[in-house]
């Protein structure tokens, strides 16, 4: 298992309390921390809405509701198209338009009434229909002079420490710069692989079919009024699926916000915040204690290397002290105390230095009252 411990904090407790307290209480330090945010939020629901509807609009148009009109007219006899019930009522009423009455019975008129019948798209439904289309054109046109392109986030922040502190005749100092740059780009508002501006165009293509239809050209040349809210909910719009998806539509439009695309953005400087002031004359200290443990390496490595010396040395002299004492026999007394250390480390090192003395003392007395005969 890996080992997430900061070693600092080992650093940290294992160095002089006084030293740390003589920093602490010398330190003089200023920060500046600057920070520019700024975040996007593209909205492209009212893309996606559009795109999903325009077919249910089509359909609409397609098969349109009508109505017959039809359209009366008293013209001199030759003119009239047909003779129908309703024109031998209006002449029976009217019977100043009868020229003559023949003898057989027939009567010739001078003038009767013609009606034209003719089918008529200025419904409700339509005009409603009308009106979505030209507000879908208004909104499309209205997006496009603002368009935000892509979701992002900016996040830059710049600090600037500098401090001095004394330990007793040592001074030291620390210039630090940090910066840390975050810039996320997402939504774009592709789609299926089609960028936002080929969608962009794909609907407005698909908006200027709808108004080539026979539907939309003839309310447009009859210049029919246009819809206002609230919308009357006939049957046809209450129950048609296609209604269904266009008043979905309606409504959105009917209610957007203008600020549906968010742009957020804040810059601030900080530079007074006690705490914070805290945290970096923290890390000043932490620092200065990583470079002084390299000093106290150095005295491990040395003390290591003095004992090495020292050893070699001892060894030296017991073997000099007497030459013809068995090699065997100074290894074996090497090892007993080598094993006596290993296997009772729980002992203070200064007993064990005592007791290595103590032995040491006693064979090199042996040895020194050892003599030949």
């Amino acid at each position: 298992m890996q080992n997430n411990d900061l070693k600092v904090i080992d650093l940290y407790n294992n160095s002089d309390s006084e030293s740390i307290n003589r920093f602490n209480s010398s330190v003089h330090s200023s920060y500046r921390v600057v920070s520019n945010y700024e975040k996007v939020e593209a909205d492209f629901a009212w893309l996606d809405l559009m795109e999903d509807t325009i077919i249910y609009i089509d359909n609409i148009l397609r098969n349109p509701n009508r109505f017959i009109v039809n359209e009366e007219e008293v013209v001199n006899v030759e003119k009239a198209r047909r003779v129908t019930v309703e024109t031998i009522k209006h002449l029976a009423k009217h019977t100043n338009f009868i020229q003559e009455i023949e003898d057989n019975g027939d009567v010739k008129p001078s003038k009767i009434l013609n009606i034209n019948k003719d089918e008529s798209y200025d419904t409700y439904e339509n005009r409603l229909i009308y009106t979505l289309i030209n507000n879908m054109k208004l909104f499309i046109d209205m997006k496009e002079k603002d368009i935000v392109e892509e979701s992002s986030l900016k996040d830059d922040k710049k600090c600037e420490y500098t401090a001095v502190a004394n330990v007793g005749a040592e001074k030291i100092k620390i210039n630090m710069e940090i910066t840390s740059k975050l810039d996320i780009h997402k939504n774009d508002g592709s789609k299926n692989g089609v960028s936002l501006p080929e969608r962009i165009e794909k609907l407005k293509y698909h908006v200027v079919d709808l108004t080539n239809t026979p539907v939309y050209v003839s309310l447009a040349k009859a210049h029919v009024a246009k819809v206002i809210p609230p919308v009357k909910k006939t049957n046809l719009i209450l129950k048609n699926t296609n209604f269904q998806y266009a008043m979905k539509l309606w409504d959105f439009l009917q209610s957007y916000i203008q600020d549906d695309d968010t742009l957020k953005k804040e810059s601030k400087v900080v530079d007074n915040d006690d705490d914070l002031k805290a945290m970096f004359d923290d890390t000043f200290l932490l620092n200065y204690l990583a470079v002084t443990s390299i000093d106290k390496r150095e005295i491990v490595e040395n003390n290591s290397h003095v004992k090495e010396e020292i050893t070699e040395k001892m060894i030296n002299k017991i073997i000099e002290i007497n030459s013809d004492l068995p090699i065997e026999k100074i290894e074996g007394l090497i090892d007993e105390k080598l094993s006596i250390i290993k296997n009772k480390s729980e002992i203070n090192l200064s007993e064990l230095e005592r007791k290595f003395n103590e032995k040491i003392f006693n064979f090199e007395e042996r040895i020194r009252k050892f003599s030949f005969r």
